[in-house]
């Protein structure tokens, strides 16, 4: 229980944007990310395996594109143990399972952009979730907050 309205309507307003990010991650502008091309290969939007430098500043989507330019801040953003940007690299991948020697191939024909779109807009949720819990945790601190045994 919040001990006051604003504290409340902070919450609240915070928390709506959140949702509004989050649900309507497919409509977010993508970040502004500098595209690396390399001319001297046909443009290619297929995608085996993503990788991010050492640095996690760059992600080399596949032998024609690189990504640069990543903030830093998008891996504070996490789902789990990794960031959302690391997810999306790892679930947006070529794989074969061993057992079933079924392969899972997230490349799309009919919408072969759409995984480095995802990157670009997976970084803008990821940096605006950062801002915006940011901003949560410094209008409403823990002392506005009440314990159960203070209000009886």
């Amino acid at each position: 229980m919040l001990k006051d309205n604003a504290a409340f309507e902070t919450c609240e307003r915070i928390g709506k944007q959140l949702m509004e990010l989050h649900l309507k991650y497919e409509q977010v502008s993508e970040y502004p990310l500098r595209w690396i091309e390399n001319k001297e290969v046909p443009v290619n939007w297929r995608i085996e395996k993503m990788r991010l430098t050492s640095s996690k500043g760059t992600l080399v989507v596949n032998e024609w594109l690189t990504l640069s330019g990543i903030p830093q801040e998008c891996y504070q953003y996490r789902l789990g143990n990794r960031s959302a940007l690391e997810w999306v690299i790892d679930q947006y991948q070529v794989s074969t399972d061993a057992r079933s020697e079924i392969t899972n191939d997230p490349n799309n024909d009919d919408d072969p952009e759409y995984i480095v779109r995802l990157v670009g807009r997976v970084i803008t949720v990821s940096v605006e979730t950062v801002k915006l819990v940011e901003e949560l945790a410094k209008e409403v601190t823990q002392e506005d907050w009440l314990s159960e045994n203070k209000q009886q």
